[in-house]
């Protein structure tokens, strides 16, 4: 099955999106249960409560009596503050929080109260930042600033300039919406079909009928990622076992005996292991138990998993390795986890 599909359905009762390449699944969303945590992008006033001097942060009073958690501090207690929703927090956690909310779309993003404009650098063409630029040019954006994403670069200007004016007026909302003392919501954060249509292709063939899963083959591919088996076409393969503590990856070479098993096998996860995050819905702490190879090789685990990480659309930092020759990554937890969605 050459090409991309969209498709967008229920899984358990809650909207949910997969993206299958050549008929690879490439990405899935799932939506939170109903009483579940808040959609990340969610933007909330709050009340700034006591702040964790040895974290770094304050706690803050959502809507509903729910705490969330924001970095960095600077929000004096008992004052109101504009947070976002960040991410998924880990089971009994605080809602994770940014102070510093972005309104995204398909071509743009608008960053309120920082003003400034500038294009995403995935745009490398000196001539398309240019147009990127001039196409902006000329629109009021008050107190924020805006970001030209690298989705822009083929849309007509009509469509960049309207969805960026209409960004900016949600964001004039958000400015107008303090006066009151009580813990409120300012706008939802997009569920999964928004999600798809503003993030994936718009090339992509679109199944939005019910029974699109089933249809596309989806249901099974989200069987095999719901295994924490994984197997390399190359031989080999890896056991990818979310813990309390973090995720948990072996590596092993299968029956591949050569002198270079270890270097293809951790060569292979690193190739594939966002895809294998992101369908899975896994985040936070990583590590990675490299199958054995020479110290020497390490360096070209280390540019295979740099090079597939830049194009994930989730933060991942590459921390390094361990005196036990172990990898460990920090993943935003951008998703909720298949296996308990």
């Amino acid at each position: 099955m050459k090409g991309a599909t969209i498709a967008l359905d229920l899984w358990d009762g809650r909207k949910a999106a997969a993206l299958v390449i050549d008929g690879r699944l490439e990405d899935v969303i799932v939506d939170p249960p109903p009483d579940g945590p808040p959609l990340p992008g969610t933007m909330f006033l709050g009340l700034a409560d006591r702040p964790m001097k040895g974290l770094g942060g304050v706690f803050v009073r959502l809507p509903g009596g729910a705490t969330g958690f924001l970095r960095g501090g600077g929000a004096r207690p008992g004052r109101p503050v504009t947070v976002q929703v960040s991410g998924y927090a880990e089971p009994g956690k605080a809602v994770p929080l940014s102070g510093k909310p972005r309104l995204t779309g398909r071509f743009t993003i608008v960053t309120p109260q920082a003003p400034g404009l500038n294009v995403s650098r995935k745009v490398r063409a000196e001539a398309a930042r240019q147009r990127l630029l001039e196409t902006a040019a000329g629109i009021d954006m008050g107190d924020s600033g805006a970001i030209l994403r690298s989705a822009a670069a083929d849309a007509s200007p009509e469509r960049i300039r309207d969805e960026l004016t209409g960004l900016l007026r949600a964001a004039a909302d958000l400015g107008d919406a303090g006066g009151t003392e009580a813990p409120s919501l300012l706008s939802p954060g997009p569920d999964a079909h928004a999600l798809a249509g503003r993030d994936w292709p718009e090339a992509a063939a679109l199944d939005a009928a019910p029974g699109a899963f089933e249809r596309n083959g989806i249901v099974d591919m989200l069987e095999e990622m719901a295994s924490p088996r994984v197997a390399f076409a190359s031989g080999g393969g890896a056991w990818i076992e979310p813990t309390r503590a973090h995720v948990a990856i072996d590596v092993d070479t299968g029956g591949d005996t050569s002198p270079a098993a270890g270097l293809k096998a951790n060569l292979a996860l690193a190739r594939d292991l966002p895809r294998q995050l992101r369908c899975r819905g896994l985040g936070g702490q990583i590590v990675i138990d490299a199958a054995p190879m020479p110290e020497r090789d390490r360096r070209q685990v280390d540019d295979a998993l740099r090079s597939a990480f830049r194009g994930d659309p989730i933060d991942t930092a590459i921390v390094g390795w361990t005196a036990l020759g172990h990898v460990e990554l920090q993943r935003r937890r951008g998703r909720l986890p298949l296996s308990g969605a």
